[in-house]
């Protein structure tokens, strides 16, 4: 155990954590030349491509230290503010932390999130620099940065470039010297957490644990706290590069286990696996469950892939512990799922991973948030999908999900800044000066005004300098109203959106004229509304496509041509009162970028 070190690596988004573990990995001989790819550790081909970590990855480096040998046990965690569950799991099974900062950037939003996330769990922190070879690296104003947030000193701090290698074998001896050996009891019974697990098609879920006391051999017979059941340890094991085997796994070790269980929802995330003959007292206090921040619906384009859809969630769930679901239907969409997830990427990842993992093609409704409903008889509902809305004549109030958002920014930037979240319906709470030229806001803001667009504004007006992060405060009386979408008198429920009283009005506006522009034309005249109640707000018309019936006549009586045309107009009302308008599913994703 006293030559154990378990450790992650946390940061804002694109400072440098995985290139850095790619060093780690180096110098530790870890992965042969052969093997050696950038970003080794990243291997969903989705996190090749965007260049962010999605997963936490874990992996075992043995490192010679003084002439004796110590096992690392490493886990790289993503630095998106939608994926923070993922690094407070982490943090979860670890004993230090690498904190990693941008030499040319400085320290953003999700870095102090993620430094205080591990602070809450006593770790111990060893903070870097990185980029160290960039012309435009500050490391003098950084390190300013670093010992005011952190109260370290300043030869604490370790000047690296994951790309050239400098500074990471300070960064190894550091991590054997500096971080504590984990504690526990190798002679108590059996505390194993789970923080992690994925699916297997051959050999069924392998949950990731890490041995908090006691020991486990394979072969034992083991139980699931939560759920009492009991399964064998089929095979136990450390992560390298790929599972390596062993036959017993010690207090402190990160790890694998699998049993052979198929069935998903009887391994959870934060679970405590004990020995079936000498139990532990109690679980360990592993992880507060995730709130969901963002509700969309999810829904088979082919109705018979329904339970295809709900197997291939379930997988995803066991890889993703944020996601959650339940079973909805509507009117326009037939039966799917309402999901919630963390944010607007979260969202749009689990979408690209449900179409390249599983094959499932899927329509995602407008995002929304969940709302409280208080009614006339004194009841209080949560309202996740604005067709669950009761009758207006019921409705007393509702109330809407608040936040805190801190954004921190160049103080050139605070001006646009400070409009665009007064835009959305947020007050200035304070504003503070961090250093000459960067500037803290926070703001207090409607949830529901953040799910659309807002991240990708702020980027754009701070000439991507802003960093954003926020956190949940609570629920607060808001004037909402229930915008539906009419499609010739008929509504389509997929495309309702809850929406403050104020921004109604333009943004029913919107929708219609994009509406227009996306549903093909038939040969009747197709009526776009938008509606709050019974009350007609805008409307826009997509004209008929019309055959020339009176071609055939080359002159003659005016009323032959007259009879042709009554003829049809006829049979335009009769198609009007049957047909039926296809929304294309390019008109529920425009939904998401209407500006």
């Amino acid at each position: 155990m006293n030559y154990i070190r378990n450790f992650c690596i946390i940061a804002h988004i694109d400072h440098g954590k995985s290139t850095l573990a790619d060093r780690l990995l180096e110098k530790t001989h870890t992965i042969a030349e052969r093997e050696y790819q950038d970003q080794i550790l990243d291997n969903m081909d989705l996190e090749r491509e965007r260049g962010i970590t999605i997963k936490s990855h874990a992996i075992q480096m043995e490192y010679i230290h003084e002439g004796q040998k110590y096992y690392l046990n490493l886990i790289d965690t993503p630095g998106h503010v939608d994926f923070s569950n993922e690094v407070s799991r982490s943090i979860a099974a670890c004993e230090g932390a690498l904190l990693v900062i941008d030499a040319t950037q400085g320290i953003q939003a999700q870095t102090i999130a993620n430094l205080y996330m591990a602070i809450d769990h006593n770790l111990e922190i060893i903070p870097v620099i990185n980029k160290m070879d960039m012309t435009n690296a500050m490391p003098e104003e950084v390190k300013d940065q670093i010992v005011d947030l952190v109260g370290c000193n300043r030869d604490d701090i370790i000047e690296t470039s994951a790309k050239t290698g400098m500074g990471v074998d300070r960064i190894l001896s550091d991590i054997v010297n500096k971080i504590p050996p984990p504690q526990g009891n190798p002679d108590a019974p059996l505390q194993a957490l789970i923080f992690d697990s994925i699916f297997n098609s051959f050999r069924g879920i392998i949950a990731y644990c890490k041995i908090v006391n006691g020991t486990i051999s394979r072969g034992d017979r083991v139980k699931f706290m939560s759920t009492g059941h009991e399964y064998n340890a089929e095979d136990i094991g450390v992560l390298k590069l790929k599972q390596d085997p062993r036959e017993v796994m010690g207090t402190g070790d990160v790890g694998y286990i699998i049993t052979g269980v198929k069935v998903s929802s009887e391994v959870r995330v934060g679970d405590t696996i004990t020995h079936v003959i000498n139990p532990c007292e109690k679980a360990i206090s592993g992880f507060e469950n995730v709130k969901p921040m963002v509700f969309a619906g999810m829904y088979p384009v082919d109705a018979d892939e329904y339970e295809d859809l709900r197997n291939s969630i379930e997988k995803l769930q066991l890889n993703d512990a944020s996601l959650s679901f339940i079973p909805e239907s509507s009117a326009a969409l037939g039966f799917g799922f309402r999901c919630g997830f963390l944010g607007l990427l979260h969202m749009e990842i689990i979408q690209e991973r449900l179409d390249r993992e599983f094959n499932m093609d899927v329509i995602t409704t407008v995002p929304n948030v969940s709302f409280k409903v208080f009614t006339t008889r004194g009841e209080e509902i949560d309202v996740h999908n604005p067709s669950g809305l009761p009758p207006v004549t019921n409705i007393d109030h509702i109330e809407e999900p608040y936040i805190v958002a801190k954004v921190i920014t160049l103080s050139e930037y605070v001006g646009s800044i400070m409009n665009l979240c007064i835009d959305k319906r947020g007050t200035l709470k304070n504003h503070v000066h961090l250093t000459r030229n960067r500037v803290e806001l926070t703001f207090e803001m409607p949830l529901s005004e953040i799910v659309f667009d807002f991240y990708d504004k702020l980027k754009s007006i701070s000439k991507g300098y802003a960093s954003f992060d926020y956190y949940y405060t609570s629920y607060q009386r808001a004037d909402l109203v229930r915008l539906d979408l009419l499609l010739n008198g008929e509504m389509v429920d997929a495309l309702s959106t809850l929406i403050y009283r104020g921004h109604a009005y333009e943004f029913g506006r919107k929708m219609c004229v994009k509406l227009k522009e996306l549903i093909p034309r038939q040969q009747f005249d197709i009526a776009i509304q938008a509606a709050i109640g019974a009350k007609i707000i805008a409307r826009e018309t997509v004209k008929a496509v019309r055959k020339d019936v009176t071609a055939k006549c080359y002159g003659g009586d005016i009323t032959r041509k007259r009879k042709l045309l009554e003829k049809q107009k006829k049979g335009k009302k009769r198609m009007r009162q049957i047909g039926n308008v296809e929304v294309p599913q390019q008109a529920f994703l425009a939904v998401l970028k209407l500006d």
